[in-house]
């Protein structure tokens, strides 16, 4: 399956607006865009980056209030070290009373899951995920499950993982091998109102653009420019592609090198209007 160009059809039949709850957005082509009740979330994969002090963080503040500065600026974050090693209770706390009201937390499922059991009986570790990230209590977003590269389609595997989720929680997927791109997999993600990732690298969707729930769920890994910056046009053609979908969307920018991360999260918040 080719990459997907993030410009591709737009506009074909006129561009839709899009807004948060409290946020009206306008595109470039159709008139400005009037309230809706779903939500574009724009944010960054991680917070904790050294280089992001003076783009995000000013100059002598202390790494312990770097979330709350964060939130601030964006009202969503993906959780990217969830992924490595399951946090305490008490990280999740802690990162709980740091957020105001209305901030979600995106968390990456655990590679316990993914990689090294490769989705083989994902009920208990499931539970255990989720009863620690739980601790977020109203922060806590949806669930990003990235597999391996190396991991071809496994829809047993698939399914049963996604069945081990509480209903109540949005779970996205995130495939990197292109045998998971056929209709069985569409349907089980369907079943399952689980959200495809969209994946980009380069300016390109590394995935077809399949909506497979009634929410969305992009993920910017890095673009063509130094330090994998997106240039205004890609930045412009994402959204307009938004304006496309009539659904929640969560968006994560995970170019965190020299704070590009931060600049290009806050260019599409700029372009579709929010602040």
């Amino acid at each position: 399956m080719p990459p997907c160009s993030p410009g591709k059809a737009l506009c074909s039949t006129g561009c839709a607006g899009i807004a948060s709850a409290t946020a009206t957005a306008s595109t470039d082509c159709g008139p400005p865009a009037h309230s809706v009740a779903h939500q574009i979330r724009i944010g960054t994969s991680g917070w904790q980056y050294a280089d992001w002090r003076g783009v995000l963080y000013p100059k002598g503040l202390p790494q312990r209030a770097w979330l709350q500065r964060y939130a601030e600026v964006f009202d969503t974050v993906e959780l990217n070290n969830s992924f490595y090693k399951l946090p305490s209770t008490a990280n999740f706390e802690k990162w709980k009373e740091s957020v105001p009201p209305g901030f979600l937390v995106a968390t990456k499922l655990s590679r316990y899951i993914t990689h090294v059991r490769g989705l083989r009986d994902p009920d208990g570790p499931v539970h255990l995920f989720m009863e620690r990230a739980a601790h977020l209590g109203p922060h806590l977003g949806p669930v990003v499950m990235q597999l391996p590269p190396t991991r071809g389609r496994d829809e047993d595997g698939l399914e049963r993982t996604l069945k081990a989720f509480p209903s109540s929680v949005r779970v996205a997927v995130e495939f990197r091998h292109d045998s998971w791109f056929v209709d069985t997999v569409r349907e089980i993600l369907q079943r399952h109102n689980a959200a495809l990732v969209w994946a980009d690298r380069g300016g390109r969707l590394q995935n077809p653009d399949w909506i497979t729930a009634d929410w969305l769920y992009l993920r910017l890994h890095g673009g063509s420019g130094t330090a994998g910056n997106y240039g205004p046009r890609v930045i412009d053609a994402y959204a307009q592609r938004l304006a496309s979908v009539d659904s929640d969307a969560y968006v994560y920018f995970n170019n965190d090198m020299a704070g590009n991360a931060v600049r290009n999260a806050r260019a599409l918040l700029a372009r579709i209007g929010f602040r």
